[in-house]
């Protein structure tokens, strides 16, 4: 069929002006920019990075403790927060095989413990997208003074690998966005030697053996922080159940352990349930333990539904690290000076464990740590809600955090202050959260103005003096 000269005369306008139009949209719309290479926290100014938000990771780690060679590959699911040009990801001393965006190969930099990233297309603001990055090497523990001067992170075992990653480890074993303020759900899939079990985040999905290995899959399905995300590996003895108050149990047990007098498995289920009484529901699909034999790890981490302890344990310790299923986990800091939201409450939850069990009361704890400490000990000295990077881990941040909670509770009363912690927990489940919400928080409960109490108890470098009350 021809057209006319009239319709061809009209067919060319038409043309040009949406040529014209066209011109002016991609004029107008914002130029694609690269992504920042960290979220700017002041401990950690290059960890996390800017112009995403991470949604899912997908895992899977094949592991070979012979040699401790670890092959990866990772998926990333996010969602862009601005056009984006190129963006990065933290990993630490592994070697980058190759990286695709959205199935399409992509262009990869690499420069210290940054991969700057280049799709083949930019990516647009609010949409989603994939990273799949394939690696390899052999990890490597950080040290340092952060964590009392342990080792941490990816530790080798006499049978396979401990795994506890805060606060800026998990990048040494898959490429992520390393940082709490960034958290996301994960499926982890661990490959090990026959014999050997691999435990992880949240549910077991699969497991088996074939062809001389050793296969698990679990899945995470709450927002998690990368530093909580664990694949142990090792010889296990594992029990499973639930607690009295219907919550699963999976605890795993390195069977070259003395049995000890610490009863694991019952001490979770039980402190797992009367947390639940006093902070809120149980905020994860499972709640467990994992106890190797590591005596190089000089610590005991909260990992996300399966605390890891390194041998040395005790009931005390136990308590501890499930209160931080709610205090650090669930609700987790929005940047790392706001840690004694984390281990001031845990530190305080083993004084309020002492009073479930009768054996001592919150108060009678908070007087003998208090008294303890002379008024001109460096204890005093630090700022417990901006503890410096080398010492944010130190003794003060967690007894002086833990002693800002019991002298709260005097000042308010037991009802306004056991109506604040499930409120906390709740206002903030699975998301970030700073000091200062939570002083708006007790104010907000209490009906009192708490500005003069926190700074006191929180910034100032002295010894709080304790009202004749």
């Amino acid at each position: 069929m021809a057209l006319s000269r009239t319709a061809r005369r009209t067919s060319r306008w038409l043309a040009l002006a949406t040529a014209v139009a066209s011109a002016a949209t991609i004029a107008a719309a914002p130029a694609a920019t690269p992504g920042a290479p960290g979220v700017g926290d002041p401990y950690f100014p290059e960890m996390g990075n800017g112009g995403f938000d991470a949604l899912h990771y997908d895992l899977g780690v094949s592991y070979h403790p012979d040699s401790g060679r670890l092959d990866g590959r990772t998926t990333l699911t996010a969602r862009a927060t601005q056009n984006l040009s190129a963006f990065d990801l933290d990993l630490q001393q592994l070697t980058v095989d190759s990286v695709r965006v959205n199935g399409r190969r992509a262009h990869f930099a690499r420069s210290g413990d940054e991969i700057t990233i280049r799709p083949e297309f930019a990516l647009r603001r609010g949409g989603k997208f994939t990273v799949t990055v394939a690696y390899h090497g052999v990890p490597k523990p950080l040290n340092g003074p952060i964590v009392f001067g342990s080792d941490y992170g990816w530790m080798k075992t006499k049978d396979g690998v401990f795994v506890g990653c805060e606060p800026n480890a998990a990048s040494t074993w898959f490429p992520s966005s390393d940082h709490p303020s960034d958290k996301a759900t994960y499926d982890i899939r661990i490959d090990a030697p026959k014999g050997l079990t691999g435990v992880s985040n949240g549910r077991l999905i699969a497991s088996g053996e074939a062809h001389g290995r050793s296969y698990a899959h679990w899945r995470e399905s709450r927002p998690m922080a990368t530093y909580l995300a664990t694949a142990t590996i090792g010889k296990f003895d594992v029990r499973t159940g639930t607690t009295p108050g219907g919550i699963p149990v999976y605890v795993a047990t390195d069977p070259t352990l003395p049995t000890g007098k610490v009863d694991v498995y019952g001490i979770t289920s039980e402190a797992t349930d009367y947390w639940s009484k006093v902070f809120g529901p149980y905020p994860f699909e499972e709640t467990g333990a994992i106890v190797d034999d590591m005596p190089q790890a000089g610590f005991s981490l909260e990992v996300q539904s399966k605390p890891v302890y390194s041998g040395v344990r005790s009931e005390s310790t136990i308590v501890h690290e499930l209160a931080h299923q709610w205090f650090g986990d669930s609700v987790s800091v929005r940047q790392w000076k706001d840690i004694w939201l984390n281990e001031g409450f845990a530190t305080y939850s083993q004084w309020l464990w002492g009073e479930h069990r009768g054996t001592t009361s919150a108060h009678d704890a908070f007087r003998k740590a208090y008294d303890a400490i002379p008024a001109d000990n460096g204890f005093w000295k630090q700022k417990i809600a901006d503890p410096q990077r080398d010492t944010m881990f130190s003794d003060a941040v967690y007894e002086r955090g833990a002693m800002t909670l019991q002298a709260l509770r005097e000042r308010i009363g037991d009802q306004a202050f056991f109506k604040l912690l499930p409120a906390w927990t709740a206002a903030h489940r699975y998301g970030n959260a700073h000091t200062a919400q939570f002083v708006a928080l007790a104010e907000k409960i209490s009906g009192q103005k708490l500005g003069d109490f926190f700074d006191t108890w929180l910034y100032t470098e002295s010894k709080p003096e304790l009202s004749a009350k």
